[in-house]
Parts: C-alpha cells; sequence; structure tokens
C-alpha cells in the first residue's frame, strides 16, 4: 500500500480530498496529444486519467483494492466540476468526464500553452519531459494553482454543560422522615472492658451528619446522562482527546439514544413511536419478498420472469430518493473516521455501535433493515441473478451505498468511502446494531449511584463537579511519610484525650496506657521517650505496704486434751 495515511481526526473527509487532489496532480503524467489537426501540450486523455488514479487508489492505503473503475469515474468528474480539470477547450462543470480519448487538461497548463513566448515553451517541454511525479510537484510549488483543495473551517469549541446532575449538598435534598412507634436506643455507657476490645480503632469527633437522598432524576436529565457517557465512550474508541471538528454536539439528541437502547423488538430493530415515520408498507413487502425469496412473495402477487430485479428497482427507489443519507449528514466525519479502524475489526465494531446510537430512529430502523436485506440477499443462493453484468453483492453495495453515507458537500470522496464502509456494515450488522453492553452497565450504575440514599456531613459542601482536580507528583519517601503521618495523626489525639480525662481512674488510666503501648508501640514510644515523660504526666501507682507477720497471742499456754467423763444417774 502506498500513500499517506490519514488517520483518525478532525476534517478527515477534507484531508482526504486535498490528498487525492495532490497524488493525482504529482504523478499523472502529460504529453502532448492531437486533436482536430493541432496539438496540445501537457495534456491527457479520459481513458489514461481513469486508469492511472485507479491505480493510484487502490495501492492507496485509505482506500484500497474494493475501488472500481466505476467509482473513479465517478470522482473524475468531481474534479471536472470542482475545476481541479478542465478540457482542452476550458469548459469544466457543464461537461461531464468521458472514458474515452477525450483530452483534459490542468487550469494552470491552460496559462502557460497560451503563450507563445519563447521562454513559456521551453518551460513548458521541460516540465513534460522530467519524471511526472518532480515535474508536477515542482511546478505547482511555483505556480498559483485555481484548484479547490479545502480549507479547514474553524469554530468556537462547544461545551454542552445544561442540566448535569450536581454532586450532593447540605441543603439540597430532603432528610429522610424518622421512623414512628420506634423506641429509642438507649446509650450505652463505655466501660473498660468494652474499650480494651474496640481499643484499635482510632475514634475521632464526628460532625454532625443526617441521611440525604436526591430529588427524583428527571427523564431530561437521565437523557443527558446517557448523551454525556456515550459521547465520551466514543472520543476514547476513536482515540481523540476531543471531537471538534469531528462531531458538533448540538446535533446530538440524548433522546434518540436511550429509545434506540430500549424500544426494540425480539429481533432487535428498533420500535417507532410515531407509525408516520415509519417505511410505507409496500416497501417493507418488497424488502420482504426479496429478504425471504423464494418464500417471501405473496402468493396473490404475479410473478414473472424479472419479477424479482423490479422489486429490487422499487426499494432502491425508495432509498435514492430519501432527502438525507441514512447516517444522516451531521455524523459523515464520524463515520469518516471510523474507516480508518477497520483493520481492528473489535475497535470499528464498538465505535459503529455507538455512532449508530447517535442516529435518530427513524433512520437506524431504516438502516438496519436495509443491512439486513443486503446480507439476505448475497447470502441466498436461490434468489437468480439481479444483474447480467455484475454480481449480486457488488450490485448490493453499488446500489445502496450512496443512500447510507453522503457528504452535504457535492465535492466529496463519499462514492469511494461509503463503498467499503457499507462492506463492512453488512457483514457484521448483527452486532454493529446491538447497544454496547458496557457502555449500558456503566450508565445504569451511574443512574443507581445517584438515587441512593447517602449520609452527608455539616461543612462538606464542596461540588467538585465544577472545580477541576490538580494533582502533584511526589517521591515515594514523601507518600511514606504522609501515610505515616496520616494514620499517627488520630492516634495521637487519642492518646491525649485519654491521658487528659480527669474523671478516669488512676487503675484504670494506666490500664488503658499498656493496652495502647501494646497495640501502637511507636504512637506511644513518640509520647513517652523516657519513664521521666511519662511519670510526669501517668501518676505511678503507690506500692501497697505489707504488714509483718504476726502470731496470734493464746491467751494460755497449749495443754493436752483430757477427756472428761460424765456419768448419769
Amino acid at each position: 500500500m502506498d500513500g499517506k495515511v490519514i488517520g483518525t481526526g478532525p476534517y478527515r473527509a477534507t484531508k482526504l480530498w486535498n490528498e487525492t487532489i495532490k497524488l493525482f496532480r504529482g504523478g499523472m503524467q502529460l504529453k502532448r496529444h492531437w486533436a482536430h489537426f493541432r496539438y496540445y501540450d501537457c495534456s491527457f486523455t479520459g481513458s489514461e486519467a481513469v486508469e492511472y488514479l485507479h491505480q493510484l487508489l487502490q495501492r492507496n492505503y485509505n482506500f484500497g483494492p474494493e475501488v472500481t473503475r466505476h467509482q473513479t469515474l465517478q470522482l473524475l468528474r468531481k474534479f471536472l466540476k470542482a475545476h481541479v480539470i478542465e478540457d482542452i477547450k476550458g469548459r469544466h462543470g457543464t461537461e461531464d468526464f468521458e472514458d474515452n480519448g477525450r483530452l483534459y487538461r490542468y487550469r494552470w497548463a491552460a496559462v502557460c500553452c497560451n503563450s507563445h513566448s519563447l521562454t513559456h515553451r521551453c518551460f513548458i517541454h521541460t516540465v513534460c519531459s522530467l519524471s511526472a511525479e518532480r515535474s508536477a510537484v515542482d511546478f505547482l510549488s511555483r505556480f498559483p494553482t485555481s484548484s479547490p483543495l479545502k480549507s479547514f473551517p474553524t469554530r468556537p469549541v462547544l461545551r454542552d454543560c445544561s442540566d448535569l446532575p450536581r454532586l450532593i449538598r447540605w441543603d439540597d435534598y430532603e432528610e429522610l422522615p424518622q421512623r414512628e412507634n420506634v423506641a429509642p436506643l438507649k446509650s450505652s455507657v463505655m466501660t473498660s472492658d468494652l474499650w480494651n476490645k474496640r481499643h484499635s480503632v482510632a475514634i475521632g469527633d464526628v460532625n454532625e451528619c443526617k441521611l440525604i437522598r436526591r430529588k427524583e432524576i428527571t427523564p431530561k436529565q437521565v437523557d443527558h446522562i446517557w448523551k454525556s457517557m456515550t459521547v465520551a465512550h466514543l472520543q476514547r474508541v476513536l482515540g481523540l482527546q476531543s471531537l471538534d471538528g469531528v462531531l458538533n454536539l448540538t446535533h446530538v439528541n440524548g433522546k434518540h439514544i436511550v429509545h434506540n437502547v430500549f424500544s426494540v423488538n425480539k429481533t432487535g430493530i428498533v420500535v417507532l413511536e410515531n407509525k408516520a415515520e415509519d417505511m410505507p408498507y409496500w416497501v417493507v413487502s418488497a424488502m420482504k419478498c426479496l429478504a425471504n425469496w423464494p418464500n417471501g412473495s405473496d402468493s396473490k402477487q404475479p410473478v414473472y420472469p424479472g419479477f424479482e430485479r423490479d422489486v429490487l428497482r422499487t426499494v432502491a427507489d425508495y432509498f435514492q430518493r430519501l432527502k438525507e443519507p441514512l447516517l444522516t449528514f451531521h455524523l459523515y466525519e464520524v463515520f469518516v473516521n471510523i474507516l480508518s479502524l477497520l483493520h481492528e475489526q473489535q475497535v470499528a465494531t464498538e465505535a459503529l455501535q455507538l455512532s449508530c446510537l447517535l442516529l435518530p430512529p427513524a433512520s437506524r430502523r431504516r438502516l438496519q433493515l436495509l443491512m439486513r436485506l443486503m446480507a439476505r440477499v448475497c447470502q441466498n443462493p436461490h434468489l437468480p441473478p439481479l444483474n447480467d453484468a455484475i454480481a449480486t453483492r457488488t450490485l448490493m453495495v453499488q446500489t445502496f451505498s450512496h443512500c447510507v453515507l453522503g457528504s452535504v458537500d457535492e465535492m466529496d470522496l463519499d462514492e469511494l468511502l461509503a463503498t467499503k464502509l457499507v462492506v463492512f456494515m453488512m457483514e457484521h450488522h448483527n452486532t454493529i446494531f446491538q447497544a454496547p453492553p458496557k457502555l449500558r452497565c456503566q450508565v445504569e450504575e451511574h443512574l443507581s449511584h445517584l438515587k441512593r440514599v447517602q449520609i452527608k456531613y455539616a461543612g462538606s459542601d464542596t461540588d467538585f463537579s465544577t472545580s477541576p482536580a490538580f494533582c502533584k507528583q511526589i517521591s515515594r519517601v514523601e507518600s511514606d511519610g504522609q501515610t505515616v503521618v496520616g494514620i499517627q495523626t488520630p492516634l495521637q489525639a487519642l492518646l491525649e484525650g485519654l491521658i487528659a480525662d480527669r474523671e478516669l481512674p488512676a487503675k484504670d488510666k494506666r490500664k488503658r496506657l499498656k493496652q495502647f503501648q501494646r497495640s501502637y508501640p511507636e504512637v506511644y514510644r513518640s509520647r513517652f521517650p523516657t519513664e521521666e515523660s511519662k511519670a510526669a504526666v501517668v501518676p505511678e501507682k503507690t506500692p501497697r505496704l505489707k504488714p509483718h507477720l504476726m502470731f496470734f497471742n493464746l491467751k494460755k499456754p497449749f495443754q493436752p486434751f483430757q477427756r472428761s467423763w460424765s456419768f448419769r444417774a
């Protein structure tokens, strides 16, 4: 593959148009041709131009070998209308380019060839004798051309930030009502044993808090969330830092996205709320007839030789008469950018899934039915040939490609680009018209988070959605130091509170301090580096004096036992 690769980015269609003109003018050989008993320098025939440009486009990475000679002829006709070239009589725009021996030239060649001075003739002879690329490039760099190379439009950056759901504030939401007929919980007194069980928990001061819930999210906010998250996913898939010059967000309707995701039938086809926007019944019947051939035709309809060709012509007439392509003019640049990703099938499929969600539901429905029809017709072995000279697959692509993708500007490469895109969409239409599961999951999680009851603390009303956050890179040593400080600060406060508690008995205080020392030795050591510092704060335990061993003084000395006898009378 040759040529400069035009990747994703703003105004890709304009870049492709300019690049094609430059390559054509830089490589097309200019010769002396005879016509009507006179010669014309720096000219070329229509067949020579078609042959050269056709090979050029097939070798070019941006277009590929799928380009046909008919598409090349259509592009040269646009060159003639845009005054990139003209016939030898200076006519352009009104004449039609023909693939024959008719002579054409560049507009700058007419200026030079009209001069009869020796200097100009020598210069022309020099240009025509050099190699094609070098002569054209050098000549065009020194001579002002009037060929319409498109300029890139400039427009202000659009920011659509209306109706964005804010983060919760202290006064924005309702307090949850207190439950009635519920006995209040009794406050439990923290005993020493209970404190020992919870010694590992750093208890600090807790500000006033309350349970709050968001106000009910409106359908307009839901649409906006779908719009913003879909556009963000599309930008990520395309690998762009911004969609400026690719997609105008004012033309994106969040309601269309929600409808395309949820309002579908069992087969995944969009169902329209307004039946007046749907296709006529006779068009749907004709499409069913071709898609299910030979079982799709109604028994009451006459079937004659060539009947299937007339049915195809009926369907083609309807789509070709639409005022706008099915992918719409506003999304033209988006799909042109996706063309550069077709070699990465998974990425291109995901990009097409997201882009097709932006379509109006009526256009998405027509596009779904048309892609399914084209795929079934190309895969149906029972369907007779629809053209004697062209294969069925090529015929379907050439017939409907311009109905799918087109530019509002007539001077564009939509014929070449549409063919490549339609072939890919026809082969993967079952996957392309499914809502991306990853996007759907993330949107549902975001909506459930907004509806979830939350705890809000007084004084924390900062809305980080409107203020940017900045991060500063630090070293690992600083990070470890900040981690240690963040952990030790509440523990130090807990230790100081324990020391300053005068109501706590000395016995319990010493017991808790020992427990604290075993749990957090570093914090304890930083507070009491020496025994003297500990003795200055914590009262020492008074020693208990043990009494001396004393023997009980017996009143009488020990005497042996003497048994006394009593006699009863």
